[in-house]
């Protein structure tokens, strides 16, 4: 199994005001039918780009986007799937409901990120 995100940038969801309901609850079948078949971790839109912070390496904070960058992420799903070709059909389904394109990209997976060191002690106890 492998992660992939599933994404569309700000801007990309161009329909008329008065579909609303019908795109939302076509996007809620979607990730309904996602935790039915077992492969939905996460999903979310994101607040507009203007309300976003930008820290530097150097710890600076800016408030805003960054005038450089051209393109920011504004809703995105991560399934776990067996293969990328159905990474793409939940693509295609979210993409019919959002009305917009999605953008796949596979997770890199670290397995030492989630592990605990061998000295330290179960937290569960056992």
């Amino acid at each position: 199994m492998a992660q992939y995100l599933i994404s569309f940038d700000e801007g990309a969801m161009t329909f008329p005001e008065e579909e609303l309901a019908d795109v939302d609850a076509a996007a809620h079948a979607v990730v309904r039918a996602a935790m039915e078949a077992g492969v939905w971790v996460f999903c979310s839109g994101l607040k507009a780009s203007e309300d976003m912070s930008v820290v530097a390496s150097d710890g600076t904070v800016t408030e805003g986007p960054q005038r450089e960058k051209r393109r920011h992420l504004s809703g995105m799903m991560i399934v776990d799937v067996a293969s990328r070709e159905e990474a793409l059909e939940w693509a295609a389904k979210v993409a019919g409901a959002c009305r917009c394109s999605q953008e796949v990209r596979e997770l890199l997976a670290d397995p030492t990120a989630y592990r605990a060191p061998a000295t330290m002690a179960d937290p569960r106890g056992s």
